[in-house]
């Protein structure tokens, strides 16, 4: 193995929710490794994402898309494909939360967390799949979440939704990696993005999280970096299924 098995030169990745968070991070470390982006996000613009890919000789377009009401990704896959060409890397990031004890938890945020966190990853997987299929090569990389794994506190919706990821990465990997497309997940561990800002402020159950992570601190989006450069690239070609963990050691505890 050399290290070109790693470039992304020529290109192209869309990014749900690329505008800030993990999405950015992620965003931005393909584009290190020479992917061009395509941003997908409520709102038009993702000038801090552009800023900062723009500034490493890459491309970015910023698509406004808001997944919580996406009934289709057929005719959004052929909008992208006839603008920017063929999209070689499909990353579903975006995500919301909603914390409620589940004996409270409204089922219209039930309905909501599920649209965006499972529902829509499936109809962006197989509109883009579709595609690489058709062309024998792709990498779709799934955002899974330790709630993969376990079941969270106060957060129902959310946990259903990320076990759906982990199970819909593997059955679509099932059926697609002698096609040519690898489906592959990152599951983050606890990262210091807006979705988590309620765990931070909360003294009591920032110092019990912090307690838990070997690692001794909270992630960052770049430390999701290595792993979706990875998956994104040729050095991943055999690897399919899997449930990648980016936790400062969180599940080896």
């Amino acid at each position: 193995m050399n290290m070109t098995e790693f470039s992304l030169k020529g290109k192209l990745a869309v990014v749900t929710g690329g505008n800030r968070g993990l999405g950015q991070g992620m965003a931005v470390m393909l584009a290190k490794a020479g992917a061009d982006i395509v941003s997908l996000q409520r709102g038009d613009t993702c000038q801090e994402t552009a800023s900062q890919v723009e500034a490493l000789g890459q491309k970015c377009y910023a698509i406004s898309c808001d997944l919580s009401k996406l009934q289709s990704a057929e005719s959004l896959a052929a909008e992208i494909e006839e603008k920017f060409g063929s999209v070689h890397i499909l990353v579903n990031n975006a995500g919301i939360q909603r914390r409620y004890p589940a004996e409270k938890f409204p089922i219209e945020e039930w309905d909501a967390v599920m649209q965006i966190q499972l529902r829509s990853v499936f109809m962006m997987c197989q509109a883009f799949g579709q595609r690489m299929l058709e062309r024998g090569t792709g990498k779709i990389i799934n955002i899974a979440s330790l709630l993969s794994f376990s079941g969270g506190l106060t957060v129902p919706a959310y946990a259903a939704a990320k076990g759906g990821i982990a199970q819909l990465t593997k059955a679509l990997a099932n059926e697609w990696a002698a096609r040519g497309v690898n489906v592959n997940a990152i599951a983050p561990g606890y990262m210091a993005t807006e979705m988590n800002t309620a765990l931070i402020n909360d003294p009591k159950r920032n110092a019990q999280i912090m307690d838990r992570i070997p690692a001794k601190r909270w992630g960052k989006p770049e430390d999701m970096g290595g792993a979706v450069v990875f998956l994104a690239s040729q050095a991943s070609d055999f690897v399919h299924g899997q449930i990648i963990c980016i936790d400062g050691g969180w599940m080896a505890r």
